[in-house]
């Protein structure tokens, strides 16, 4: 009996924690992947073996919020030119593939078991979809989410998305138990639409202002639930018409894309993801019956095996019909060649029509939880194939790289006020793409009139930097106004880029110390330059020649840096005092160019 000081909700957490600590890591180092390690985890602890956790559907209920974030996410890298511009993978690729796999799969199943024609369609159109949880993550764990291939696979998940809809009313109009509430086809078409539309007005002028208003009063907690609820919100909005809350989440991510919180965003919202992402595959791994699998071990291999060869064989014929190489085109099919999470909420729907039994519904969820346990090393494997020379995949968007000159096109700058302003203007000047990041919302709010990308952040934070492209960037910049501490902000930066070149802006000649004993090279100070520059004025007003000007310049700047090597040697800030200039420095006129040599 469970003590009654012991919160009802702490042991299953130890479960799943425990499960993923021991697995995952074990998985990811026999290089199989997170989400096999996960889905491993969950058959485990589950009813069918240990039985130490007992109703994964109350968990794949919550864990589903995973696949919500992951699209929010997914929603703020792909901005609306850029959707635009997949519209054909979407509407032409993913239409092909519902429909074609749908209809096949219904063939498939009136083959293999004894089920009504109707019965087998709202089977097999459900067995059509892919998991998008499953998919997006294999391609995140392998970086190519953002290459042509990624955003082709991505496209056939988004026509998957939009397709529950006309699935719902297809089940709904064959059920045996009609709902009197049930709204007709029409009606839910048009509340979509409305949805949609709600959404998309929301996130392109209301939430953009919430944000800033948060984001200028410097409240963290505020700006991570204000997060949460975008993603929640527009979640909970399509839920309540019976359509997929991915979908909308997806959709407020995507009108978040182009505004300057975007990058914030990402990084408030990923550690949510990661973990119920985790839990989510989890979950299906719970609920997979074993007992099924034993008993009807022979049908499950055949539909499992039929599933997934007809996906993989219509995808690749789809694919190679809109221009993918062969090569790529069979990784997709397998990539693409599982049952997804939604078939559960389509088979529990054609249950409750009674156009499938309580144990037919079991068994197609047994075939959807097995033939994700077996995409990740499918793809695994057909990842090891090799397209063609000179047809690898290219980044999808316009290429950033300068080609031939040894120069990487992409810098992140930390602090958008005047300093980092200048570093920025010049860098554009040679073609290099700048991300810069600011806390100040009204100085980003003035930067986007003048046309400069400055997204909201602290850009001292790990998550923060990777969500603004730091992995792709070749140069890192502080220009931060203030006396930060280096060694706090860039001992964890160092530890996850130890190649990555940073250039540092000091506050003071301590900072400056500091910023060199934490490994940056390149340090510049605030006012030295500014101050050299004006004495240089000075002198010129009072007289002094150019060359003895140069001469002094020279001078100063030589003593300056054996001082600044004496502090650091010594760690002791008074060290080379005796390298001040406390009275007048004599020079060789003739040397100088002071007094001509015929006059010497």
């Amino acid at each position: 009996m469970a003590s009654p000081h012991v919160p009802t909700l702490l042991p299953e957490a130890v479960v799943y924690l425990g499960a993923s600590v021991v697995l995952v890591p074990l998985f990811i180092r026999a290089r199989l992947g997170a989400v096999l390690g996960y889905l491993a985890a969950g058959i485990i602890i589950g009813p069918s073996l240990l039985g130490l956790v007992t109703e994964p559907e109350r968990v794949l209920q919550f864990a589903e919020f995973g696949i919500v974030l992951l699209l929010f996410v997914i929603g703020l890298e792909l901005q609306p030119s850029r959707l635009w511009a997949l519209r054909r993978d979407i509407f032409g690729l993913g239409a092909a593939q519902v429909i074609l796999c749908g209809l096949g799969l219904t063939g498939l199943i009136m083959l293999l078991t004894s089920l009504t024609w109707q019965a087998a369609l709202v089977v097999g159109l459900p067995l059509g979809l892919s998991s998008t949880a499953l998919v997006m993550q294999l391609l995140n764990e392998r970086n190519i989410t953002g290459t042509a291939f990624g955003e082709r696979s991505f496209s056939v998940l988004l026509f998957q998305d939009l397709a529950i809809v006309p699935l719902l009313t297809i089940v709904a109009a064959l059920s045996r138990v009609p709902d009197p509430d049930a709204r007709p086809g029409w009606e839910l078409a048009a509340m979509t639409v409305a949805a949609l539309l709600f959404l998309i007005v929301v996130g392109r002028f209301v939430l953009p202002s919430v944000f800033r208003i948060i984001g200028t009063l410097g409240a963290r907690e505020a700006f991570v639930a204000a997060a949460l609820l975008s993603v929640l919100g527009s979640a909970l909005l399509m839920a309540s018409l019976g359509l997929s809350m991915a979908l909308g989440a997806f959709v407020a991510g995507v009108m978040l894309a182009e505004s300057p919180y975007r990058h914030a965003l990402e990084a408030d919202i990923e550690p949510f993801r990661g973990l119920l992402l985790g839990l989510f595959f989890m979950a299906i791994g719970m609920s997979l019956d074993l007992t099924i699998v034993r008993d009807q071990w022979l049908l499950v291999l055949s539909l499992v095996v039929g599933v997934m060869a007809l996906k993989t064989l219509v995808v690749f014929a789809l694919a190679i019909g809109f221009g993918t190489g062969a090569t790529r085109a069979f990784q997709m099919g397998l990539l693409l060649s599982q049952g997804g999470e939604f078939g559960f909420v389509l088979f529990a729907e054609a249950q409750r029509g009674l156009l499938i039994s309580g144990p037919a519904a079991q068994l197609f969820g047994a075939v959807v939880t097995v033939s994700m346990a077996l995409t990740p090393l499918l793809f695994l494997l057909a990842s090891r194939l090799q397209p063609p020379a000179g047809t690898a995949d290219q980044p999808a968007g316009p290429e950033t790289a300068l080609h031939g000159d040894g120069v990487d096109g992409r810098a992140v700058i930390v602090g958008s006020g005047r300093f980092g302003q200048v570093i920025g203007q010049m860098l554009r000047a040679r073609g290099i793409e700048v991300t810069a990041i600011d806390l100040d919302s009204e100085l980003i709010e003035v930067s986007q009139r003048f046309g400069a990308k400055v997204y909201f952040g602290d850009g001292r934070r790990i998550d923060i930097l990777r969500a603004a492209g730091i992995d792709q960037a070749g140069l890192l910049v502080f220009a931060i106004d203030g006396d930060w501490d280096p060694e706090v902000t860039l001992g964890p930066i160092r530890g996850q880029w130890p190649e990555l070149p940073i250039i540092a802006r000091a506050f003071d000649r301590t900072h400056l110390l500091a910023l060199r004993r934490a490994g940056v090279e390149t340090v510049v100070r605030e006012t030295f330059d500014s101050g050299v520059h004006l004495g240089r004025e000075a002198l010129a007003v009072l007289g002094t020649p150019v060359g003895v000007i140069d001469a002094i310049e020279a001078e100063f700047r030589r003593r300056d840096s054996e001082r600044l090597d004496l502090q650091l040697c010594s760690d002791d800030a008074t060290a080379g005092s005796d390298r001040l200039i406390r009275s007048r420095l004599n020079f060789d006129p003739v040397a100088l160019g002071e007094i001509p040599m015929e006059e010497a």
